[in-house]
């Protein structure tokens, strides 16, 4: 059996540290428990919080390789899972005709250099460490779960015209939902569960300050307190972490080391992506 990727709960939070993942203690328990026992993590919460910078950061981390399938509404097997690459087998088959029986051409078209591996076969078949991030998982449609849950049950994968690939070193499997749909309770239960929300203050600061460490200490508080007001609103969609390092390197760029009324209202679409919250939030913070 392979090497876990961590050795303990304060190597999880050492080792992301390291690549700039601060992580709370229910956070690197939580990912220390998956790693250990093998288990897939479902990753919920808002857009925005880092679930999807977890996993990277875990690959970044443990010198896994990462392989990421992006969920989406109509992705199905075929983008999931595997395809064969028909243009090329109809070159094949073209080219063979009239020279070798049909068995000897089905043989060779159903083989390794027709094959067109994707997300989860890919992850299955790599024998170095690796992190399969299945990213947006509520998007897909119900009958993509349930290739998911087949997959993840066994590590296993069929392809008809060659047979059964198991995995020789399971993949570190992180699932993330933004919540727009409820996932099935068959795939919870294979699934240990992390809930992820918006940093405190603290740790929205430290993480600001990590990824931006030229601001000023007292630039980066006025930015994580008016963040937090503006979470406090009922926007279309509030401000995420990556968007509060993002005004910080703005605010950077454009030399302000003071968070007034002007810099916020000229500053204000980094942080906000629609016109309403920005018209909200200028009420609520009483911008000209």
């Amino acid at each position: 059996m392979p090497a876990p990727l961590f050795g303990s709960v304060a190597d999880v939070t050492e080792k992301l540290a390291g690549v700039g993942y601060l992580a709370s203690t229910a956070v690197a328990t939580t990912v220390y428990l998956a790693d250990r026992l093998g288990k897939p993590l479902l990753v919920e919460g808002p857009a925005g919080v880092g679930k999807t910078e977890l996993a990277k950061a875990v690959a970044a981390a443990t010198g896994s390789g990462l392989v990421r399938l992006q969920c989406y509404e109509g992705v199905d097997e075929a983008r999931a899972l595997y395809e064969w690459n028909h243009a090329k087998q109809l070159l094949r088959i073209t080219a063979g005709q009239g020279r070798e029986s049909w068995d000897e051409t089905r043989d060779d078209v159903f083989s390794e250099e027709f094959l067109l591996p994707r997300p989860l076969l890919t992850a299955i078949r790599r024998t170095e460490p690796t992190v399969l991030l299945i990213d947006e998982t509520d998007k897909a449609d119900v009958e993509v779960e349930g290739l998911l849950l087949e997959v993840l049950s066994d590590f296993q994968v069929t392809v008809p015209e060659m047979g059964t690939v198991t995995a020789s070193r399971r993949p570190f499997v992180l699932l993330t939902s933004n919540s727009t749909r409820e996932l099935s309770e068959a795939l919870k239960r294979r699934c240990l569960f992390l809930h992820l929300d918006f940093p405190d203050a603290d740790l929205e600061r430290r993480i600001v300050a990590g990824r931006v460490p030229e601001l000023p200490e007292a630039l980066v508080e006025a930015m994580v307190r008016t963040v937090r007001v503006l979470r406090g609103l009922e926007l279309r969609k509030s401000p995420s972490v990556a968007e509060t390092i993002d005004w910080g390197r703005t605010l950077l760029a454009l030399g302000l080391d003071t968070l007034d009324d002007e810099a916020v209202a000229t500053t204000l679409g980094v942080v906000l992506k629609h016109q309403s919250d920005v018209t909200k939030a200028a009420a609520e913070l009483r911008l000209n």
